[in-house]
């Protein structure tokens, strides 16, 4: 790892070197010089991304224009380009390496510690729709294939059902009934999409709290991070998936289902200021299907931990057994709760719209 700092033109000589944050994907490593210069270096798991060359020129090209519609730097991601031009480094192992210039005095939530953190969690990906709504996506790559189909994820479930590996199906019929009773719905927004009713955009898709960086001081919202999954995608996914996690009053993976709802002020809250910020850039489809992009996104997400469970949790890592049974129910009932106040929602995205 120190030998790759070597590879980037810091300004001083690195002298700290040290984990940092609470990333699972990527190794990351706070570099600090002799000249008080920050950076963050991180070593990218190539597991996960198979196509490097392709992730990074994704966020070479949206960072750069990002710092085009916002001079402020703290208002965006900085590459630190290697020594010999490029956005990354490969070493002689293949192994892959980046840096960005360190946002100094931020700080980074894992929850919302009031109701003004998700609004401004919403003014950070709503600035991040609005300032790349010229960018044309079809030029990006898909770096994880099929990441937010939510028909290809029920694919995928049919073929674990079929399979059935572990054994497990006939201990988890309620929840194999609840997604294909939901089923026929859960496709609609790619429906529109293929319509030309809604617009593929650049999408962040993983628009969790944490990855905002709000000022340490004022807790205004200064960027967004963790650009690895930027590709093309649906507006509505990635309100969705903010509230998926941001407004359930339980995590995700709580064993007391009496504890999970959501919260219709975390979701008032956070689309306020996801419309404030890029309202006026999105169409009149895309607001309105914004509550359905939360409902889809939280569907998607269990029926993605079922099928894991199914095929014996192959992917998500687990603490215990049963965890992914834990999640997958925690997201059903939270899609039941939006159901039971679809008209609220509703309601709350005219009422800001």
């Amino acid at each position: 790892m120190l030998d790759a700092v070597h590879h980037f033109p810091l300004k001083g000589k690195p002298v700290f070197c040290e984990p940092y944050g609470e990333g699972h994907i990527n190794r990351t490593y706070q570099v600090i010089t002799d000249q008080d210069e920050w950076y963050i270096l991180q070593h990218i798991n190539s597991r996960v991304f198979l196509d490097i060359g392709a992730l990074m020129e994704n966020i070479g090209a949206v960072t750069r224009h990002l710092a085009k519609k916002d001079s402020n730097p703290r208002h965006t991601l900085t590459i630190v380009p290697t020594l010999h031009g490029k956005d990354y480094y490969v070493d002689e192992a293949g192994q892959s390496f980046r840096m960005y210039i360190f946002v100094r005095d931020s700080l980074c939530l894992q929850q919302p510690e009031d109701p003004q953190d998700l609004y401004r969690s919403g003014l950070a990906f709503g600035r991040f729709q609005r300032q790349l709504a010229d960018f044309p996506a079809a030029q990006l790559h898909h770096t994880i294939e099929n990441f937010h189909n939510t028909p290809d994820r029920y694919r995928k479930f049919h073929e674990a059902r079929r399979a059935n590996p572990q054994n497990r199906l006939k201990d988890v019929q309620p929840e194999v009934d609840f997604a294909l009773e939901r089923e026929n719905r859960a496709g609609r927004l790619q429906a529109m999409q293929q319509q030309g009713l809604l617009l593929t955009r650049v999408t962040h898709n993983d628009t969790k709290l944490n990855n905002v960086l709000l000022d340490a001081v004022t807790r205004d919202p200064l960027c967004v991070i963790d650009l690895d999954t930027v590709m093309p995608g649906l507006a509505a996914h990635d309100f969705g998936d903010t509230i998926r996690f941001g407004a359930s009053t339980a995590a995700e993976d709580e064993k007391d289902l009496s504890l999970v709802t959501l919260s219709l002020e975390q979701y008032e809250s956070y689309a306020r200021g996801f419309l404030k910020e890029c309202g006026a850039s999105l169409n009149q489809d895309e607001i309105a299907t914004l509550h359905e992009g939360a409902w889809a996104m939280t569907l998607e997400c269990g029926v993605r931990f079922l099928t894991d469970y199914l095929m014996g949790d192959t992917y998500f890592r687990i603490h215990r057994p049963e965890h992914n049974l834990d999640r997958c129910r925690t997201q059903f009932k939270l899609v039941a709760d939006m159901e039971s106040k679809w008209q609220q929602m509703e309601e709350v995205i005219g009422k800001l719209s």
